[in-house]
């Protein structure tokens, strides 16, 4: 690990060069280049198993990289982690709440770990819950509240030593849409009045949207990174979804001119970069050899798809990843 930070990562959040795990056999983060500026909104996105989750443990120092090397809020994760871990916060998937206890018990030991005292720990925790209006809970058990509820505590216990950053870990998996705008709308207030550094991954793409950069992980690596509107943009007007039930003859045929599509059973999705004109001739010569054309605007659900659920998109042999910086 290096033993001073660089001069240009003082000003990032987060950099990282190189970073790698394995288990065992298996390389669960390949060599990963990061650089976030402090007080970016940063997205890091993928398929299940793709590292997202083992990046994370590895920049809040709950898992030591294989080889590589990173620095977070200045410090180097190998040999400064008390002070790394002093300078985030934390969201995992799994509840670090204790159940047993009260909301008010779980802030407040969150509190004192980080060295706060009980009247600022009370002052922040009364905060905290009256921005999620969770104050008529203050009391009671952990174990009692809804699951929207515990995961708003979650949060706030992440975040009441007010962290220069905060990591996220698909904070709102299996929340209702209420609970997650809830949620976000928090965060959202946290960051303007603190210009706290937010790393985050989620299943839930319309949340990244809102990032001030994305970056897509696949079998531990980048491969594409940017402002979410950019990447959309890259991925031309419109997609075209043909549905029938034998599309491989117009899928080749249409390969040459649209590029790779993304299959799903009976549907093949196409990318369209075309004139207006263009766009309705190629319609009105699918309409009757398909079940249904629909054209749309692409979305970050459409470069997560390009990006990580085809094999077209790949690497030479070698090639490192993309450093993910503006």
């Amino acid at each position: 690990m290096m033993r001073d930070a660089p001069d240009f990562a003082k000003y990032l959040a987060v950099h990282s060069d190189g970073l790698t795990k394995r288990y065992g056999e298996t390389l669960a983060v390949d060599r990963l280049d990061l650089d976030i500026p402090t007080g970016e909104f940063f997205g890091l996105l993928g398929p299940n198993g793709s590292g997202k989750t083992t990046t994370l443990h590895m920049l809040s120092t709950l898992v030591r990289p294989t080889s590589g090397q990173a620095i977070v809020a200045g410090y180097d994760i190998g040999r400064r982690g008390v002070k790394v871990r002093g300078a985030i916060g934390v969201v995992f998937q799994d509840s670090a709440l204790d159940r047993t206890l009260s909301v008010w018990e779980n802030l407040r030991f969150a509190g004192m770990l980080a060295g706060l005292s009980r009247s600022v720990i009370r002052e922040r925790a009364s905060e905290l819950l009256d921005l999620f209006g969770l104050h008529d809970q203050f009391d009671q058990p952990v174990g009692s509240l809804s699951g929207g509820m515990r995961r708003a505590v979650d949060i706030a216990r992440g975040v009441i030593h007010r962290p220069q950053i905060l990591f996220l870990d698909e904070p709102t998996i299996g929340l209702d849409l209420p609970n997650r705008k809830k949620i976000w709308r928090f965060i959202e207030r946290l960051r303007a009045q603190t210009g706290m550094t937010v790393l985050l991954t989620t299943h839930y793409l319309e949340e990244a949207a809102d990032c001030n950069r994305v970056a897509f992980i696949r079998k531990g690596r980048i491969v594409k990174s940017g402002a979410p509107q950019v990447l959309i943009d890259g991925l031309g007007n419109h997609v075209i979804e043909i549905e029938g039930d034998k599309l491989d003859g117009i899928v080749n045929e249409l390969k040459g001119p649209l590029g790779d599509p993304i299959l799903e059973e009976d549907r093949a999705s196409f990318r369209f970069s075309g004139s207006p004109a263009e766009l309705a001739a190629l319609q009105a010569s699918l309409s009757p050899r398909v079940t249904g054309v629909k054209v749309r605007r692409p979305n970050l659900n459409d470069v997560f798809l390009w990006v990580t659920g085809t094999d077209a998109i790949s690497r030479r042999p070698g090639e490192r990843g993309v450093r993910a910086a503006r």
